[in-house]
């Protein structure tokens, strides 16, 4: 077995190659950033603009409680910023913690995959007992984040841990472990919202709803990266279910996305922040819905591509919801 992951060069892999913050730390750390996939931050980011989306939607919101007076809008806006700053460090400890869930429950099917067998658990960079430190220190520093938020945030935040155990397993009992992945990956969508607002509302869960379609769409086209390697070794997913019919799957899964999301937006603004967000969305849905027809599920690298390329998804509504606040303060 390898003792450092670069001595396993697998033919087809997501890990990268030396990046610059392997250039600035210390040898020792390597397999550490790669564990908690600081390599790959695509990861990071999908998980960070769910709950980018939640902090400006619910400012939306109390921006139409009776409107809001000029101090106190810039007030609620460095609060936006000051929590969005918080969700994306946030986001890079917890889905670095949730890729050290998966991997030390995977570290024997990942060794039998191509794209996986060079990870450092499976290839015995660390071990587990070194694995389950590095896990303890990301949840402490994780929890150190979640105690800024107010106490509605905190409480889904610790809720949001019991998904993020169980979604390992999830790929060994059900044919739909993406559907598990959406209602994991997005709770930033609640945490956000819940961090400006303090409240539960409908406008929250439909976000939420949203997101989980959204993630079910993008991660069945990554899930098809996997497929060959998976029928071979019994793990579930999408790709193998929808099969030919993934496209379609896909498809329907980002319009019901865009439904929720539409009627989240419609219970958040009104006015000029309304259309200036509504214009966001349909560009999105355009651009979503273009991703899928140019994507080749059968070719690993462009599922890869096009997964990657989703970030660009949550990057252009989070820019049209905040150009919304902007304008009115």
């Amino acid at each position: 077995m390898a003792n450092n992951p670069d001595d396993l060069k697998p033919r087809f892999t997501d890990i990268q190659g030396r990046t610059w913050f392997d250039r600035i730390l210390p040898e020792r750390t390597l397999p550490y950033t790669r564990l908690m996939r600081l390599d790959r931050p695509i990861g990071a980011y999908l998980l960070y603009i769910p709950g980018l989306w939640g902090a400006l939607l619910a400012a939306h919101a109390m921006e139409g409680v009776g409107g809001v007076e000029a101090e106190a809008g810039v007030n609620l806006l460095f609060r936006v910023l000051w929590i969005a700053a918080l969700l994306l460090v946030g986001a890079f400890i917890m889905r670095g913690a949730g890729c050290v869930i998966n991997d030390m429950w995977d570290r024997d099917l990942d060794s039998q995959v191509e794209r996986t067998a060079g990870r450092p658990l499976a290839s015995g960079a660390i071990s587990m007992v070194q694995a389950a430190v590095f896990l303890a220190l990301l949840l402490g520093l994780g929890l150190l984040i979640l105690l800024q938020m107010r106490p509605w945030g905190i409480l889904l935040g610790v809720i949001s841990l019991v998904p993020v155990a169980l979604y390992p397993l999830a790929k060994r009992v059900t044919d739909y472990p993406q559907a598990v992945l959406g209602l994991t990956f997005n709770f930033g969508a609640l945490i956000g919202w819940a961090a400006i607002s303090n409240e539960i509302s409908l406008a929250m869960l439909l976000l939420y709803a949203g997101c989980w379609a959204w993630t079910f769409g993008y991660d069945t086209i990554y899930a098809h990266q996997d497929k060959a390697d998976d029928v071979i070794i019994g793990v579930r997913s999408t790709a193998l279910t929808f099969g030919k019919n993934s496209k379609l799957a896909i498809r329907l899964s980002y319009a019901v996305a865009l439904v929720f999301w539409f009627f989240a937006l419609a219970l958040a603004a009104d006015g000029l922040p309304f259309w200036i967000s509504l214009i966001g969305l349909v560009l999105i849905g355009f651009r979503m819905m273009m991703q899928v027809q140019r994507t080749d599920l059968d070719s690993p690298s462009d599922s890869l591509r096009a997964f990657k390329a989703e970030q660009w998804t949550g990057w252009i509504w989070g820019a049209a919801l905040a150009l919304a606040l902007l304008l009115p303060i």
